[in-house]
Formats: structure tokens, sequence, C-alpha cells
């Protein structure tokens, strides 16, 4: 699978809000980062933390949206430009996750600062603003997402709990039962890629005799 293809079906993200601190020569560089998957959230993030800290000088921003992170903005907010921003943006864009990836997206970094009365120069604003997201990167845990294809399993009331269990150990995820009048119905979740859905039919197949069809119900990105 190529890099497009696989960034087509998995990236990585954060799990919600993160904040931390870093003084340079007396300014306080404030970053909080959130995970945002539209950039109306990304701008009510900025707008929020203008009203939070509506004495700061600056808040200064960057965002990376989309599975392919075809959406990325910054924003230098009466920085001198390309001092915050951008550095900011690349914090995030060449931050490496699971296996030295660089696929970290839905997220918005803002960095609000509070001008300490020394002056930093361009070279020492940018460095500042690219650390406080490093900073605030290393402290945010991690989470991948998938692009899965959802299948509903039928099963009889009785031979549900055990279906589910012997799914779940041959590897594939179960998102939930449903227990109706008529049976069950076992949600399961297959990586949207070539071959998979084969595999877990022919492997659904082994494991009841032939005796249940799964139903293609949906495709979505599932946070793993």
């Amino acid at each position: 699978m190529s890099d497009i293809d696989a960034a087509a079906v998995r990236y990585t993200t954060i799990a919600g809000e993160h904040r931390s601190e870093l003084d340079v020569k007396r300014s306080r560089f404030i970053t909080v980062l959130q995970r945002t998957e539209t950039e109306e959230e990304a701008r009510a993030l900025v707008a929020g933390l203008r009203r939070e800290f509506h004495d700061a000088r600056h808040h200064c921003s960057a965002f990376v949206l989309g599975p392919t992170r075809t959406v990325q903005r910054s924003n230098d907010d009466g920085e001198p430009s390309g001092t915050a921003g951008i550095p900011m943006l690349e914090a995030l864009t060449k931050r490496e996750t699971f296996g030295g990836a660089t696929d970290l997206s839905d997220i918005t970094a803002v960095t609000v600062r509070y001008f300490g009365g020394i002056l930093l120069g361009a070279g020492g604003l940018v460095r500042a603003y690219s650390e406080s997201v490093s900073s605030a990167l290393a402290a945010a845990p991690l989470l991948r997402r998938r692009r899965m294809q959802l299948y509903a399993v039928p099963a009889s009331h009785a031979d549900a709990g055990r279906l589910e269990n012997e799914l779940r150990s041959a590897g594939i995820s179960v998102t939930g039962t449903d227990y109706g009048a008529a049976g069950a119905s076992i949600t399961v979740a297959v990586p949207d890629v070539p071959g998979t859905a084969e595999e877990f039919r022919d492997r659904l197949a082994a494991l009841t005799a032939g005796g249940s069809t799964p139903e293609p119900l949906r495709t979505e990105w599932i946070d793993l």
C-alpha cells in the first residue's frame, strides 16, 4: 500500500483538550491543543480562547484537518509574518506518531502569548512557538483512527455470546450486539482495505459452518 493509500484509510489524532505553558524571557506562551474535525470547530476554539485570555496580546493558531490532511491553516495574529503560525503548523505536520509516521490530523493548536517586555527577535519567536506546540504534543495522548466497514452478523439468542467471543478471539473488532425478538445482531468493524472483507467472510463461515451471512451496513471512521 502506498503512503497516499495508507493515509486514506488511517491517521492519528488526539483525544480531548490539552494545555501546556512555556516561559521564554518573561513572555508566557500558553498552548491549547484540541481535537477538531471541521474548520468551524477550529475557529470556535480560537474565538473561545480569545475570550478566555482577553488580555493577551496574541492568539496565534494552526490547524490540520481531514484523513489526508488536505486542510491546513495558520495565523500569526499580529506577530511578524512567518514567526508564529507556520512554525506551529510545522510542529503539527512533522510530529511523528505511531511507527514514525507523520499523520497527525483533526487537531488545532492555539498559542496565547503574554509579552514579557523583552523582544525575542524573529528567530526567538519561531523557536518559542514551535517548542510550545511540540511540548504540548509530547503530553497529549495519541489515538489512531481507521476507516472501517461495518457489518451486521445475525445470530440466535443462544449462539450470540459464543459467536461474539469467537469473533473477538479471531481478531475481529466487535462494536456491539443488539437483541431483538427474532434473534441477535452482532455489529463488527473490518478495515476498509482490499481483501479484508473476503477474509472476514471466510472466517465467519468457518466459525458458523456457513450458517451466518454478514450484511454490510456502512463505512465510517472509528477510534481505535
